[in-house]
């Protein structure tokens, strides 16, 4: 709790240095972001009373109503919200507005909680899976048809609370080689990627079965097709498709590795064929993916934080004043209020996203190792609060408060130093806005709750 509120406490003094103007100095101008964060502070911690007030046992037997309600909610903006920055996820109520996705978080993370932890349960089977993960996409769907993609990408951190839970070493890492996969796809020609995943595939063979001479004699008469396809389209000057000349001899041998992998009885063989395939199908569609899926300034942002396009006065203007104003601040900061970046509002939406590089300019490396050096303090302590949890719902839902919080700082944090493309998802508790820091402070405070309630 005293780091929630120094977090509190240290977003609204740099909302107010991003913001400062003359004419309204009183940091409680309620004309100004500053004077209504000081609002949204206040009401945050009535949230916060209420919800430490509450019996523990409500948000277990209410978890799922709580889903139920924001779904019907998310419908209601699709139809009846309000636009902001093209995306429509806002209701509009009198002088201010609510993004009811922030909320969409605590609540999924305790439905996940409460269906993860009824009696008997185990990630051992393919339906609970499935039951899982349409829990955590079914919002994802909605929020992604009011186009916010960024917020819709944070319950993809909800993966680790299947991690804890359960789910094979083998499974994150899958993943995570997909995410590097299209990467490289997007970075390099796709016969060198198709290449390499075949050569994985045969050091995976190696080194499973550990049989080298197997290993190298299909290394041997795969390559061998593939030079001899090569060597007749040279030869009969046939103009064959480099893919065709790879992948031919790939198609011809799977149906005699699978044989083979039958014969002897090796499993693991199967497992790789599906490797092979599902990562040579996702490497051909990625262009789809990236051309027609993403919108035209995600693609912008990808391709300026891969190196492959730049424009630092258009689409790239945003990450490139940002790491101007860090850079500036040196190692002690400018000064509070003396941050000539923020003063000339050559960062865009600085109060919010971007909030992160006031805190670099005027405090320098010191205020922002501070900040991160909190929220890891903040992390690590739920941490420990969520492996000494009794019951099997506390701990599943304090992980998910971990997951959501660690999304946002790392891309949050990331994203303003250039390491991650603009998502535009807030920084916790520190980012100027009634919405999240209403959501983050619910997210927190039930898990709070939980574990002063817990049996020891």
């Amino acid at each position: 709790m005293l780091i929630y509120l120094a977090l509190i406490f240290i977003g609204w003094v740099n909302i107010y240095a991003a913001l400062y103007v003359e004419e309204h100095a009183s940091i409680f101008d309620l004309s100004q972001r500053y004077g209504m964060q000081a609002i949204w502070i206040a009401t945050a911690l009535v949230i916060a009373a209420v919800v430490l007030a509450v019996d523990a046992r409500f948000y277990l037997v209410f978890a799922n109503y709580f889903y139920v309600l924001i779904l019907i909610v998310l419908v209601f903006v699709m139809f009846f919200g309000v636009e902001v920055n093209a995306s429509k996820s806002w209701i509009q109520m009198g002088g201010f507005r609510i993004q009811p996705a922030e909320f969409a978080k605590f609540a999924t993370a305790l439905a996940l909680a409460k269906y993860m932890s009824t009696y008997g349960f185990k990630l051992n089977t393919v339906r609970s899976y499935l039951n899982a993960v349409l829990l955590v996409m079914v919002p994802v769907a909605l929020i992604l048809l009011q186009n916010d993609a960024g917020t819709a990408m944070v319950f993809a951190s909800l993966v680790f609370v299947f991690y804890r839970e359960g789910m094979p070493h083998w499974v994150l890492a899958f993943m995570a080689f997909f995410v590097g996969l299209f990467i490289f796809e997007l970075m390099f020609d796709r016969l060198v990627i198709l290449v390499g995943i075949i050569v994985l595939t045969i050091i995976l063979f190696a080194v499973i079965g550990r049989r080298l001479k197997d290993t190298l004699r299909f290394t041997i008469g795969l390559f061998g097709l593939i030079a001899l396809l090569y060597g007749i389209s040279e030869f009969l000057d046939l103009s064959i498709s480099p893919y065709y000349i790879v992948m031919v001899p790939v198609a011809i041998s799977i149906p005699i590795v699978l044989i083979y992998a039958y014969i002897q009885k090796l499993k693991y063989v199967f497992f790789l064929v599906f490797f092979l395939l599902s990562t040579s199908g996702f490497s051909f569609s990625v262009d789809y993916l990236f051309n027609n899926v993403l919108d035209t300034h995600h693609r912008d942002r990808i391709n300026d934080l891969l190196g492959i396009d730049s424009d630092p006065l258009g689409w790239g203007y945003n990450v490139n004043q940002s790491k101007i104003a860090i850079g500036s601040g040196g190692f002690s900061g400018k000064g509070f209020l003396q941050g000539t970046q923020t003063k000339f509002n050559f960062v865009p939406e600085q109060s919010t996203d971007f909030i992160f590089c006031t805190v670099g300019e005027e405090w320098g490396f010191v205020g922002t190792s501070a900040v991160v050096v909190l929220f890891v303090a903040l992390l690590l302590r739920l941490i420990v609060l969520a492996e000494r949890q009794k019951e099997a719902f506390s701990r599943i839902y304090g992980y998910g408060v971990i997951s959501i919080l660690f999304f946002h700082i790392a891309i949050n944090i990331a994203m303003t130093i250039g390491l991650f493309p603009v998502i535009g998802i807030p920084l916790p508790f520190i980012s100027y806005g009634g919405s999240s820091l209403w959501s983050f402070t619910v997210l927190l405070f039930i898990f709070l709750k939980l574990d002063s309630s817990r049996l020891d």
